[in-house]
């Protein structure tokens, strides 16, 4: 087999020789977007797992089903960065990969399904290193905890069991900072690190960050720099995770919105059931991408098997909401008036909102949705202009609702 040579340094960058060259058993690093974080884990992975022949990685979100849009991609990326990719095996079903010279695997799991998280084994060597991508998902520090337990035992000499978390600091309540950043000890470390270290974003690339700077201050400390969110003033607070199941929402209304979004900003699909008498909203599934045509948006839309639901979408976009019907899909543009951002917000602050763990998009959402805050540091009657796609889909949804008293049609099954 022909070997290849490359200048390591060159292909990973600056910005994380201490995350590089750590061996305790957490890494934990937030970060901005455009940092590297995930780019720089899945080639410290690739590099290290050849490196070690006896090593095995496992890779967690906390829905198995985002693992192929981003870990498992960012694992073959860095394959191909490293010029190794002919040396790996990469399987869909179920996600996983083999490095060919010793069998040695990566392993993908979701925390949707625990049992297959607490029952791991692998062929060939040890379980010695994990790696939760978005760790920011975990609500539960218990979730984490049962992880931590699943590498255990003895391992081959010379390597070591290690946790690498990468995320988005988005909440400054979370469990994260508490056991990571605020009780530093010498088998942690815990970085922060920003888009200034990435020598590979273009003018277009930094120029996003400083109109972000200037005209988001709020949003860049986090999602520039990197520094926790300051949560404050929350506009619901009336919400719950629960894995509900359709035989709970039999007798509920179905309700789906959608929020457009193409470059900056996702795309994102609501899909939800409303109990009018019991004054609960459950949140049953999501979408949430960017980068999709109105064509690619129908297609995600199909295979989610939503595309005979009628769908309640942003009515500043008619021509989208013309294309999609000529899809068909069946759309309903939105009816917005004097108020209407409020009106809705008050209608869904009446109910009780059950989100179901796999929305992950819209937990992430809800918990950051706050009212603005004017110069003075004083809130003001309007939310922030953040954190509100899935927050508009679930206000484009119940609109219906919220601006008379239609004629229900009750759920008979399915979705």
């Amino acid at each position: 087999m022909k070997s290849k040579t490359v200048y390591l340094p060159d292909l990973v960058g600056k910005g994380y020789k201490r995350f590089w060259n750590f061996r305790g058993r957490y890494r934990v690093v937030k970060g901005s977007r455009a940092s590297k974080k995930s780019k720089t884990a899945a080639l410290w992975f690739i590099y290290n797992l050849m490196k070690y022949p006896k090593a095995n990685l496992l890779v967690i979100r906390k829905t198995y089903r985002t693992l192929k849009d981003s870990c498992f991609t960012d694992l073959q990326w860095a394959c191909e960065r490293l010029k190794v990719s002919r040396l790996w095996d990469f399987k869909l079903s179920p996600l996983e990969a083999t490095y060919k010279p010793t069998g040695q695997k990566i392993l993908f799991r979701g925390l949707d399904d625990p049992l297959k998280v607490t029952s791991i084994t692998v062929p060939s060597g040890a379980l010695c290193w994990g790696w939760i991508e978005e760790a920011y998902e975990l609500n539960s520090e218990a979730d984490f905890d049962m992880l931590n337990e699943s590498i255990r035992g003895e391992i081959p000499e010379g390597l070591w069991k290690q946790w690498t978390l990468t995320l988005n600091p988005w909440n400054e309540h979370h469990w994260i900072k508490k056991r990571f950043f605020d009780r530093p000890d010498e088998n942690t470390l815990a970085i922060t690190t920003n888009y200034q270290c990435n020598e590979w974003l273009d003018e277009a690339d930094l120029k996003l960050f400083e109109e972000m700077k200037k005209n988001n201050p709020r949003r860049y400390q986090v999602a520039g720099l990197g520094n926790w969110g300051i949560v404050d003033g929350l506009v619901f607070e009336n919400w719950r995770e629960d894995p509900f199941t359709l035989d709970d929402v039999r007798n509920c209304e179905s309700i789906n919105g959608l929020d457009f979004g193409y470059a900056n900003d996702p795309a994102a699909l609501f899909v939800g059931f409303i109990d009018q008498q019991g004054k609960k909203i459950y949140v049953w599934d999501e979408l949430y991408k960017k980068g999709l045509t109105n064509r690619r948006l129908f297609e995600e839309i199909t295979k989610m098997g939503y595309a005979k639901k009628k769908i309640v979408a942003d009515s500043a976009e008619p021509k989208s909401i013309d294309e999609l019907r000529g899809y068909g899909l069946r759309m309903a543009s939105s009816v917005k008036g004097k108020d209407s951002v409020n009106h809705g917000i008050q209608f869904i602050q009446d109910y009780e909102i059950i989100v179901h763990p796999r929305c992950v998009h819209f937990v992430t959402e809800i918990s950051n949705y706050t009212w603005d805050k004017d110069r003075f540091g004083n809130s003001i009657n309007r939310p922030i202009d953040d954190f509100n796609h899935l927050m508009d889909a679930m206000r484009y949804s119940v609109e219906r609702f919220s601006k008379g008293s239609p004629k229900l049609k009750t759920y008979r099954g399915g979705i």
